[in-house]
Formats: C-alpha cells, structure tokens, sequence
C-alpha cells in the first residue's frame, strides 16, 4: 500500500492535515461530507499537498509532525511542493 500525508484547503481557508493510502478516493470522501467532521462544514475542499509515506506508521508520523507547524509553515510547505 502506498500511504501519504496530506494537506486541504478548506473553503474557508483552513487548512486540514490527514493520512491515507487512496488520495482520490480520500478528497472524494471529503468533498462528499463523509470523511471527516472538520472538513464537513469547510466544503468543498481542494488537495494543496501530499507526501508519499513508507507506512502509515510514517504517515502517522509525519502528520503529528506536519499538525504541529504554524500556518505559515504549513504554507511554506505548500508552496515548496509546487516548485
């Protein structure tokens, strides 16, 4: 299985940071209200980042990790990625 990290931006310009090893399936969940309650009254949400993990323990990991920056760190992510 190839598990990620990843990033959304929500509607309201929060950001929400998850796992998963299907990233298509995952956004759809979450654009259709099922996925998560937090991203359920952000919607729609659009995919900003995401991050190939070894192992959903590393995902996990990197999650915790990525959850603790600051916004702008988080969006300095963001922006690293689209280079």
């Amino acid at each position: 299985m190839n598990w990620h990290c990843y990033l959304l931006r929500c509607a309201d310009e929060t950001l929400y940071c998850g796992i998963t090893n299907d990233l298509e399936k995952r956004l759809a969940a979450h654009n259709a209200g099922t996925a998560s309650k937090c991203t359920r009254v952000r919607l729609p949400v659009e995919l900003v980042f995401a991050e190939p993990c070894a192992d959903r323990s590393a995902a996990s990991k990197r999650e915790m990790k990525i959850k603790s920056l600051k916004r702008e760190d988080k969006l300095a992510l963001i922006q690293s990625n689209l280079k």
